[in-house]
């Protein structure tokens, strides 16, 4: 019976993979509604989830698996959990409800359970119009049961077993959309599996005959840890053009230190500088002209500047259309013989054409002052739900309610600046540039305190010119792919490097690791919230995890191949980061984003990635060491085994980790969405990254992942789909997660 039923269950998990790869394409294709119905809950699915189950129990059984209870508590935890899925799916129900302020009670889903609103109140960050959070407050009637309660983001409200969230509010303020889910049985009964898999989970380090403690037992245990990445480094040449005017740099920096309204949010001038000087060269800074100069250089020297080749331009195609032999264009070479040269390929949706289009329209909201929200005045009451304040940019009339001092000030005060500098006279530009600054903050008060803190505010200037990232990925790379390449000939030989060249590159991951610390911390504190928002904080946190990791494992016993691992992921990391966002913006949390689950479910998520990447690379390694011993005529030896001894003890916390992030996540869109999971590309994604690490866990049932070479080649091919998560979902099948 073992002979029919461990097969049949592992090749059921194989199909189940499959067919969740090929559903989450097809949801690319024809819509995710279609992927829903005639794939991941239709009934030839939930037959074959039925059959995994029933096959991979009765193997548990034959093998006595439940002669070790953690063990089999853990895989029956993941019964419960499919078991509340089917009851949700069977019996849950779920929608919507539209409700307006003075309007009759509204039916919910058919039952005898009606709501109506009570009151809607929207609160903004202080001073912008980014959205804080909403809350609905309604009243709940039937069974002959009144119930008035609140409804906001991450916060539900539950009457007789229905759960009411907060989706979305009407513009004018006057109504709000809620979420309705009813599901008595299947919620509780998947928490518990949930809770049930994390104290199983936690448990199976301890538990006697354990696998991973047989591992921690092994005699080829001789180190911990190993590791990942390759990058690369491109240089431009030298430009020749004559410079372009622009202000002194202490001029330009007192202009940098204004408060903008930007990115929904208030900020320096520095930060719009970095972000829109990124943006067109893709680096912070031109011809040793910083940020601020750039931007003021357009704003006040247009018309040397539109002949300035500083617009980056992807795209052969779009080059040739331009007319230009280089990587960059200047302004003027967008138009010719009296039209715009991007017209035809914008019809046709050019991916190029559009992003150089959505640079040439940003210098000309800058050279005209619309991208320049700098002045700050009291909002005209419209409601209690307005904000108390508006921005206006440098082209927009002054309202006429505001008292006479105030908009003469505004109407003049940045001309008078441009008249100082066209006559010369940069000290007169550099005082009045201050007197703005100090009008700013005398109006940047709400309730006697002022919006943003100066300490904060100086903060953000000097994460803006704490230019780490980059120098520091190239330092990385260089160190590690130089390190591993040492180290794999010297392993080759039977050799190790010095041990104190060891201590003092491990000495230097402890100081990246301090380096990473201020760096998150310092964004932490100017953004308000914890770093781990979006692709470049996720990536700068997974270079600091593996930093500290590496740093950990190599202070009791360095070892020139973990530290040569942990340099390449972090350098790889640190790359990567720069690529997902070239000059990455501090944006204010979106009210959903605002949970302490997310912050749990990112970092956890992150962790497991960082330890498949050490797994990941040092398959990479044992797979060199597999050819050098076949080419010498050899078979395994004790490096190759060693290698898999460290992947196996890696992959148990990892797995566990990525586990625990998956549940994580759905508890918090439970929260916050009403559905603890909906099929997104990324959770599909996730689910089938777990799936495919599971397998190597059960070496005694599979045989062949024993085999050191089967094992790193496999360990090498499933991290791909770690990257396909975390970047190829973003970038080709999209979805709710699309931002992360």
């Amino acid at each position: 019976m073992k002979r029919i039923l461990r097969p049949a269950a592992f090749s059921l998990m194989g199909v189940i993979v499959l067919l969740l790869i090929v559903a989450s394409v097809c949801g690319k294709l024809y819509g995710e509604n279609f992927a829903v119905r005639y794939f991941y809950t239709a009934p030839w699915t939930i037959v074959l989830w039925a059959a995994a189950v029933v096959t991979a129990t009765g193997y548990m059984l034959t093998v006595k698996m439940y002669r070790q209870v953690v063990t089999c508590l853990l895989h029956f935890s993941f019964v419960v959990i499919l078991g509340g899925a089917m009851i949700t799916h069977l019996f849950g129900k779920s929608g919507e409800i539209h409700l307006r302020l003075g309007e009759p009670s509204q039916q919910v889903l058919q039952s005898p359970v009606e709501a109506s609103l009570q009151d809607f109140r929207l609160e903004y960050y202080a001073g912008t119009h980014a959205p804080m959070d909403y809350t609905s407050e309604i009243q709940l009637t039937g069974w002959n049961d009144t119930l008035n309660g609140q409804v906001s983001m991450n916060h539900i409200l539950t009457f007789h077993h229905y759960r009411f969230y907060q989706s979305r509010y009407d513009t004018d303020g006057g109504g709000t959309t809620l979420s309705v889910s009813y599901d008595p049985w299947g919620i509780g009964i998947t928490y518990c599996g949930y809770a049930l898999l994390l104290v199983s989970m936690l448990m199976f380090f301890f538990q006697k005959g354990s696998r991973f403690r047989q591992l921690l037992r092994s005699p080829l245990l001789k180190v911990l840890v190993v590791a990942l990445a390759m990058t690369g480094n491109a240089f431009g040449g030298q430009n020749t053009e004559p410079m372009p005017p622009t202000l002194q740099r202490p001029v330009a920096k007192t202009f940098g230190n204004l408060y903008v309204y930007y990115n929904n949010r208030i900020c320096p001038v520095t930060t719009l500088a970095d972000d829109f000087c990124t943006k067109l060269y893709g680096k912070p800074s031109y011809r040793g002209l910083t940020a601020e100069q750039v931007l003021t250089g357009w704003l006040f020297y247009y018309d040397e500047w539109k002949n300035c080749p500083m617009i980056k331009i992807k795209g052969d195609d779009i080059r040739q259309t331009l007319g230009i032999t280089g990587k960059y264009a200047c302004l003027n070479d967008f138009a010719g013989n009296g039209r715009y040269k991007l017209d035809s390929l914008l019809k046709v949706g050019n991916r190029n054409a559009q992003a150089a289009d959505e640079k040439f329209r940003l210098v000309s909201m800058v050279s005209t002052g619309a991208l320049l929200r700098i002045w700050c005045v009291p909002g005209q009451e419209s409601g209690g739900d307005t904000p108390a304040m508006e921005w206006l940019t440098l082209t927009e009339p002054t309202p006429s309610y505001l008292p006479m001092e105030d908009r003469q000030f505004i109407a003049g005060g940045m001309n008078y600046v441009a008249l100082c500098l066209m006559e010369g006279r940069n000290k007169e530009a550099d005082r009045t540039l201050r007197e703005i600054r100090s009008w700013q903050r005398r109006h940047l008060v709400v309730d006697g305190q002022p919006i943003i803190p100066n300490a904060r505010f100086r903060a953000e200037q000097r994460y803006n010119s704490f230019r780490y990232t980059r120098p520091t990925a190239m330092a990385c790379t260089t160190i590690g792919l130089l390190l591993f390449i040492v180290a794999i000939m010297l392993t080759a030989r039977g050799k190790t490097i010095n041990k104190y060249v060891c201590y003092g590159l491990t000495g230097l991951m402890a100081a990246l690791w301090l380096l990473l610390s201020f760096a998150l911390g310092l964004r932490w504190y100017v953004s308000g919230h914890v770093p781990l928002s979006n692709g470049f904080e996720t990536m700068q946190f997974l270079a600091w995890m593996t930093s500290l990791i590496t740093f950990v494992l190599c202070l009791r016993r360095s070892n020139s191949l973990m530290l040569s691992f942990g340099y390449l992921i972090c350098g790889m990391t640190l790359m990567v980061s720069m690529m997902s966002s070239a000059n990455p913006q501090i944006t204010l949390l979106m009210p959903v984003l605002q949970s302490p689950l997310l912050t749990i479910h990112v970092a956890v998520i992150m962790i497991a990635y960082c330890l498949l990447a050490f797994t990941m690379l040092n398959g990479v390694a044992g797979l060199i060491l597999h050819a050098r011993n076949r080419r010498n005529g050899r078979q395994t030896d004790f490096a190759e085994e060693r290698l898999q001894l460290l992947s196996q003890l890696l992959l148990y916390p990892a797995v566990f980790c990525l586990t625990a992030g998956i549940f994580i996540g759905a508890v918090w869109a439970n929260q916050s969405w009403g559905r603890y999971w909906g099929w997104d590309p990324k959770e599909v994604w996730a689910l089938i990254t777990m799936l495919v690490y599971a397998a190597p866990l059960h070496t005694r049932s599979l045989s062949f992942l024993a085999r050191p070479r089967n094992f790193h080649l496999y360990m090498v091919l499933a991290f791909l789909t770690v990257l396909f998560t975390y970047f190829g979902v973003n970038y080709l099948l999209g979805g709710m997660h699309a931002y992360a």
